[in-house]
């Protein structure tokens, strides 16, 4: 946005429910810079959109195709025809989807054959003197016009009259291809551009970090020249309950390890949320990338990114006046900034409930299969509680340890995949990890992160420590003591968790809560 001359909005509206205005057009009420010369709008007094061309020529709209650079409007009074002697488009930046001449006529009489070729203008014509609009490509010797007179001519597209039969009298305009045009079609965003220029300059927003099943996530910068990380969320989310459950949990967090929400827009089925922009990007990319050169960790590092994690995890739960409970903790949720320091993040599937609340309620599970909790999918094994989140960390630390998915959906013999239990297998004989080993004491951090691991990951909520515990495990010296089984006795077994093309591939959808 430009200083002193008044800033920009991303984009408005006239009403509620009406069409989306932003890039290349503006409203007439805002400064010239915020959009480009001739696409000026108006709100009406009943909050329609009013189009305004040259020669006085106004037009409602009904819509704005950004995509396309489609405009589709509509005359005021349904009498387009009326305007046409007037109109002329070659001051504006808005063209007819396809150019040519209309000739106007005045007939007492028409043959039918003649009249396929012929338009019928009912509010220019009257009783016994009908009005017709004949396109300039079509041949007129070819027509019978001895019961016509020519009116006029108007340079106007065939195809409008078409549009008129088949949308209610509402036709299209397209504007140049090269504002913003290829930007949107590429699935990018489109905005203005911060510059001492007199006109309006954009800029294509293409720096894509991610996507996910809720929108897709854009690197972005503010105006005084802070990156951020611009979370567009999808249009088809129910009542934006992700939208607001993120807006309310994340504003009333306030730690090291939990990303930072800087502001959020809300414009009718239009959401966004902006937080912290962290360089590193997420947790995953370093331990599932087969890039080990550039991508790689060290095992000390390893560990201070898990005690970061867990210290996160544990300000959920005890650190806010209300617990927050995440229900989406996995690699692709922890984002590292410049350091390497981790920060939890989002929190679209997050519950909050009291402290002294020992369960919470849900009629459906949430979550990332690979990382649920077992009594989030069954109450056979227990109430869901902040223990759930446990659950989930402690699949995270096993991944971070093995390098690798615990669940591999891809391979048919569930022996060689379920990682997990492999791990506890090779400790309960007293074998030692010898994965990825560089360092005098990787092979100690790696022992300690997967016993805390298998400690998290009992089926039972009851038999798994508290994040505080977790915290207290990792960052202590002593030898920490191997955990029972937790694969001796279950009746969801691994095989039905690794079960190429079943359900569990897919992230869950928000749960509807029934307190």
């Amino acid at each position: 946005m430009r200083g002193g001359r008044g800033e920009c909005p991303t984009s408005n509206r006239c009403g509620v429910q009406g069409p989306l205005i932003q890039i290349p057009f503006r409203l007439k009420s805002q400064p010239h810079h915020c959009g480009y010369p001739g696409f000026v709008l108006s709100c009406t007094e009943n909050n329609q959109i009013m189009l305004e061309l040259p020669d006085s020529v106004k037009l409602l709209v009904k819509n704005i195709i950004y995509e396309s650079r489609e405009i589709i409007v509509q005359n005021p009074d349904n009498c387009l025809e009326r305007q046409l002697r007037n109109l002329s488009l070659a001051s504006s930046p808005f063209q007819f989807k396809f150019e040519g001449d209309v000739t106007f006529f005045n007939c007492s009489l028409l043959k039918t054959a003649e009249s396929f070729a012929a338009h019928f203008i009912p509010c220019l014509s009257i009783p016994g003197n009908p009005v017709y609009a004949v396109d300039s490509f079509y041949p007129l010797q070819n027509m019978d016009l001895s019961s016509c007179r020519r009116l006029y001519n108007a340079s106007v597209g065939y195809h409008v009259f078409t549009d008129y039969k088949f949308n209610g009298s509402a036709f299209s305009l397209k504007w140049p291809k090269s504002i913003c045009g290829s930007c949107l079609r590429g699935g990018h965003i489109c905005r203005l551009k911060k510059s001492n220029s007199k006109e309006p300059e954009t800029e294509c927003i293409k720096d894509k970090l991610g996507q996910g099943g809720y929108g897709t996530v854009y690197k972005g910068k503010l105006s005084h020249e802070v990156f951020v990380a611009v979370k567009i969320l999808n249009n088809s989310q129910g009542n934006g309950e992700e939208f607001i459950n993120e807006v309310a949990t994340m504003g009333t967090i306030h730690h090291v390890n939990i990303v930072r929400l800087v502001g959020f827009c809300a414009d009718g089925f239009k959401r966004a949320l902006i937080y912290e922009y962290l360089p590193n990007e997420s947790l995953e990319k370093f331990i599932f990338s087969r890039d080990v050169k550039n991508y790689s960790l060290s095992w000390k590092k390893l560990q201070e990114i898990a005690i970061g994690i867990a210290k996160g995890i544990e300000y959920l739960h005890q650190g806010c006046d209300k617990r927050i409970l995440h229900f989406d903790i996995k690699p692709h949720n922890i984002l590292l900034d410049h350091n390497f320091n981790p920060k939890v993040s989002d929190f679209g599937l997050a519950k909050l409930c009291s402290k002294e609340q020992s369960a919470v309620s849900m009629t459906v599970a949430r979550g990332t299969i690979g990382y649920i909790a077992p009594e989030v999918l069954s109450r056979n094994f227990g109430n869901v509680s902040y223990k759930s989140d446990v659950y989930s960390f402690g699949m995270l630390l096993l991944e971070m340890v093995g390098g690798r998915k615990n669940i591999d959906v891809s391979v048919e013999s569930t022996s060689q995949v379920y990682f997990p239990e492999w791990i506890y297998n090779h400790l309960d004989i007293g074998e030692e990890l010898y994965i990825r080993i560089e360092e005098k004491g990787d092979v100690e951090i790696a022992k300690k992160l997967a016993i805390v691991g298998l400690s998290c990951i009992q089926w039972f909520p009851m038999d798994r420590p508290s994040m505080k515990i977790v915290v207290q495990m990792l960052e202590g010296g002593g030898k920490l003591t191997m955990p029972p089984n937790p694969f001796a006795s279950t009746t969801l077994t691994k095989t039905n968790l690794s079960k190429p093309g079943s359900v569990f591939q897919q992230e869950l959808a928000i749960i509807s809560e029934i307190e």
